[in-house]
Formats: structure tokens, C-alpha cells, sequence
């Protein structure tokens, strides 16, 4: 990758290029009315340490948010048909969703409440949501200790584990062929218009300053620190959520669900007798940037003794491997910041997505590619994220973060 723009001016600069900004940049070469130049400055290009690369790789429907469900099922859609929504290239593989579902347990019935309600919402949009009773888990998943177990929710169509790197390679790959212009290097800087209404350049850490018409942000947990160079707040911070891979002396004998336990621990299947889990501290704090550090208490203290009771096959097992990533959380609502914001007009936010990042990739750099450049959404209308939510003070919780 070049370290060195070729031009001095483009149409628009998206900062960031991990899945969010190769996922609008490679949806914007798909607006008819664009001929523009498009510049992606990405930090790493390792992508060592990105959200992208350190999640769970899985998509669900179940959120108590009706466009978080919709915006699931544009994911699932795009990656059962990658070929053809990426031109019927016969390079591109035919990929699956591994569907064995999202298991969220209920153990106290405000909990189990919650689970109603938002199956009703998944229905409605068109999931397929099951809830079950604890015999009704245990019968279907005999090894699951259900003592103290109310209600579980699951769906088993398009819910599980996908290829995000095939997708994210691919967005990249074609981006580049169809003329979108990735380099390695970093924004440090950008000047505003007199009236600070627009960005008019960006400065790079290897010293080009750059003009623009638009802006994204697409910086993943640095959010912040890219709008502060435009003089705008966002309330998204890095927040440390940990990863384990491990095998099972005893393995299952049928997949599991990535399930969520009350306590907030998650697991899943990941074939071949091992397994991946995540929590986080009882304390979460924002985190800085360059942190990764592991946590080894954490494993020992919480994490392992919440799977051996969950799961008692899980009390003899093995760690094959462990990392720490970063959550690039929204602390308003936990939902995604998108649209443009309310006085800086060509600043663009494609932020906060709070762990549910990967699986709306598909559905976010289409809408966002949609409204940079035509003005308006043509799929599915995206307004209720925009940045001016915050502004106004008026959140969209979403209830089901993990």
C-alpha cells in the first residue's frame, strides 16, 4: 500500500480503513452517479490491532432496535450472495452463515421480560426467534446446567458464524480495481472554512495537505480522536473486551450457540473440539488507544468458572490462544453514529457501533455511501442514527449488547 496520495484534492477522504471504511468506500463505486475520487489514509494497514480482527466473526437478528434487525438481514443477505451483489465476478467465493444461532439465558424474569419484548420486535421484522423454556433448552442442548435458568431466546436462520475477512478482502480488492485509493498513513490535522461550517483539507502525518469535498470518519474506537481534528465531539471510546480460543477435553456432541450468559460471558462453537469465548471486567472503563493488554486475572477469576458451571463439559479445558480488542463504544446509546454532522456539514460519521460493527458492515457503508452521494437514502432509511440524535438528547437504547 502507498504511503503517498496521488492527488492534492479528492471528493472524499474516508479515514479509517478497516471493514466500516472499505465497506463505504467499495459501496460508493456502486452509485451510478458518482465519478469522483475517493482516498481511504488507513493507520495500519496490518490491521493488527482493528475491531475487524478481533471479533466473534457472527451475525444475529435479535436486537430490540426494528433497524438493527433489518440491518442484520441486508448482512446475512449480502454474504449468502456475495458473487452476484459484487457484479457475478467469478472470483469472488460463494460463502454460508454457520447457523447455530445466538443463546441468550434469562435467569430472573425482568430479564426474561426483556427477551419477550424483544422477540416481538424480531418477529415483526421477519425472525425467526424461538423462546424456550429451561426444559425446553435442556432437552435441545442436554449440556447446558439450566438450574437457574428462566427463559432462553435463540433463532437458527441466519444467526452464526460468517467470513468477515473473505467479505473485507473482497470490499478492498474491488474497491482498488474500481479506482478507490487506499494509502498507509495517518491524519494528524484539518482546517475548516472560515465560517467553520466544512473541512477544506486534511493534513497527513507524512506532511501532504490534502483538499476534500466530503469527510468520513470511519476510525473504529479512534472516533474521537479523528472528529476532535474537525472540532467535534462524539461520545465513542475504546472499551477492552478480552478473547480466548479453547479446546475441550470432552467435547460437545452437537454444535454450540454463541451463548450469552446473564453474567455477560459469551461463548460459541468454532469447530473441531474448540471453542471461543469474550467477556470484560465488572469495572469498564474507556481504555487508551494502544492498549491490549491482557488480563489474566480475569480468566481465571470469572471467565472460567462462569463456563465450567454454565457448562460443566467446559470444566476440563485447554487455552490455545487469547487476545485483547477494543469495542469502539457508543456511551450515549450503543448504537451506531452515522449522517452528517449538524454544523460541520461535510463531516460524515460512520462510528460507535458498540461489538455489533462487523454484521451491519454491508447495511452502513451502503447507506452511508448512499447519502454522500446522492443525499438521501435509496435502501433503507438510516436517519435514525444520525449525529443529530445527540445533539437533541434523545438516545435509541439498544437493549441487546453484548
Amino acid at each position: 500500500m502507498n504511503e503517498t496520495p496521488q492527488h492534492d484534492t479528492y471528493d472524499i477522504i474516508i479515514i479509517g480503513g478497516a471493514i466500516m471504511g472499505s465497506s463505504a468506500a467499495w459501496f460508493i463505486t456502486e452509485q451510478a452517479s458518482f465519478d469522483g475520487r475517493v482516498l481511504v489514509v488507513e493507520k495500519d494497514p496490518s490491521y493488527e490491532n482493528c475491531s475487524t480482527m478481533h471479533t466473534n466473526s457472527c451475525m444475529r437478528q435479535q436486537f430490540s432496535t426494528p433497524l438493527n434487525v433489518k440491518i442484520s438481514q441486508f448482512a446475512a443477505d449480502f454474504v449468502k450472495n456475495l458473487p452476484r451483489y459484487m457484479g457475478d465476478d467469478e472470483r469472488v467465493p460463494e460463502l454460508a452463515i454457520r447457523s447455530f444461532g445466538y443463546m441468550y439465558l434469562a435467569d430472573t424474569a425482568e430479564f426474561a421480560d426483556v427477551l419477550r419484548d424483544n422477540q416481538k420486535i424480531q418477529l415483526t421484522e421477519g425472525a425467526a426467534t424461538q423462546l424456550m423454556t429451561a426444559d425446553e433448552i435442556k432437552h435441545a442442548y442436554p449440556f447446558y446446567n439450566v438450574d437457574d435458568i428462566v427463559l432462553g431466546s435463540i433463532n437458527l436462520i441466519d444467526e452464526g458464524l460468517w467470513d468477515a475477512t473473505a467479505v473485507f478482502d473482497w470490499w478492498r480488492r474491488s474497491a482498488r480495481e474500481r479506482g478507490i485509493e487506499f494509502i498507509s498513513n495517518e491524519a494528524v490535522a484539518m482546517t475548516k472554512n472560515a465560517a467553520g461550517t466544512k473541512v477544506e483539507s486534511i493534513t497527513l502525518k507524512s506532511g501532504e495537505v490534502i483538499s476534500c469535498g466530503k469527510v468520513l470518519n470511519a476510525s473504529g474506537p479512534r472516533a474521537a480522536r479523528t472528529s476532535k481534528m474537525a472540532g467535534v465531539e462524539i461520545p465513542v471510546e475504546p472499551r477492552k473486551r478480552y478473547s480466548w480460543i479453547f479446546s475441550a477435553e470432552q467435547p460437545l456432541d452437537r454444535d454450540l450457540p454463541l451463548t450469552i450468559d446473564p453474567s455477560g460471558v459469551h461463548v460459541r462453537e468454532n469447530g473441531g473440539g474448540t471453542y471461543q469465548c469474550g467477556g470484560h471486567s465488572d469495572i469498564d472503563p474507556g481504555v487508551d488507544y494502544d492498549d491490549f493488554a491482557m488480563d489474566h486475572d480475569i480468566w481465571q477469576n470469572h471467565i472460567w468458572p462462569v463456563l465450567a458451571t454454565r457448562i460443566p463439559q467446559f470444566e476440563a479445558i485447554k487455552v490455545q490462544s487469547e487476545w485483547a480488542g477494543h469495542y469502539a463504544y457508543n456511551t450515549f446509546d450503543h448504537n451506531a453514529v452515522m449522517g452528517p454532522h449538524t454544523e460541520v456539514e461535510n463531516f460524515y460519521f460512520l462510528n460507535g457501533f458498540s461489538g455489533h460493527g462487523l454484521q451491519q458492515s454491508p447495511a452502513m457503508g451502503r447507506g452511508t455511501a448512499e447519502l454522500m452521494v446522492n443525499g438521501s437514502y435509496s435502501s433503507l432509511d438510516m436517519s435514525l442514527f444520525h449525529y443529530d440524535r445527540i445533539v437533541n438528547d434523545t438516545p435509541i437504547i439498544e437493549k441487546a449488547v453484548i
